[in-house]
């Protein structure tokens, strides 16, 4: 049994902001999602630097060398978003959120890295779990006590993230996993999962088990929440073939 990667990416502009500041990747042995910030030329421009910097990533990787590559990829992007704010420094200021999932040539791991408040879900066996942890300061709140993460939902400062690749050093987190055959991983941006509730995204990854159906679905679903914000989605389901 050789369990293999099947992916597909979705982004839209939503209904309020003039243009796209997410950028994705959607391959046979990398998923990537980025949400840019720091105003539109300088948001949009972090997030395509980030998943450029990762995308070569896209291939045959021994299990033993994923968090390595993960960790190459992100200081490439750490790199290039700080040459790119010393050539102009008006872009000071300037980041992206990045998730990613790289898959082992044989099929046998997986590793995930994560800065900022994108998202990666793993529905498995019928039920959803958020694998990442959201790097944000109501998530501090929620962490410390302070507020329920129903509160933090709609907290004004939900938005606040606590770290970014902006150039600077940064810490973001790796963690592996062992995939198993029927597994789908849902990797977003916040547009989707600030609006949409994850009982939702659970029926909707059940229900749609055509990979582009259900990347349109989730999106839909956000734009009739109102669509405040870039909506950006990678369905990855691991199959045996």
């Amino acid at each position: 049994m050789t369990l293999k990667l099947r992916s597909v990416g979705a982004s839209d502009r939503g209904l309020i902001r003039s243009g796209n500041q997410d950028a994705l990747h959607a391959g046979r042995w990398l998923v990537a999602v980025a949400d840019g910030m720091g105003g539109m030329a300088a948001g949009d421009l972090a997030s395509r630097i980030a998943i450029d910097a990762v995308g070569p990533l896209d291939l045959e990787t021994p299990e033993d060398a994923l968090v390595a590559a993960l960790q190459s990829g992100i200081e490439l992007a750490t790199a290039r978003i700080h040459q790119a704010v010393v050539e102009d420094p008006e872009r000071q200021g300037m980041g992206t959120t990045l998730t990613a999932l790289l898959f082992s040539r044989t099929g046998s791991c997986l590793a995930l890295a994560h800065v900022g408040d994108s998202r990666a879900y793993l529905f498995r066996e019928g039920v959803l779990k958020q694998v990442t942890r959201d790097d944000t300061f109501v998530q501090m709140l929620v962490e410390q006590g302070l507020i329920t993460p129903d509160q933090a939902a709609s907290h004004p400062r939900r938005a606040v993230v606590t770290q970014a690749l902006q150039g600077e050093q940064v810490s973001p987190s790796y963690a592996t996993m062992v995939p198993w055959a029927g597994d789908r991983w849902l990797l977003c941006s916040d547009g989707l999962s600030n609006v949409v509730r994850a009982d939702t995204l659970a029926e909707v990854l059940a229900g749609y088990p055509d990979r582009e159906a259900c990347a349109r679905k989730l999106i839909d679903l956000a734009l009739h929440a109102g669509g405040p914000d870039n909506v950006t989605v990678v369905i990855a389901d691991i199959v045996d073939e």
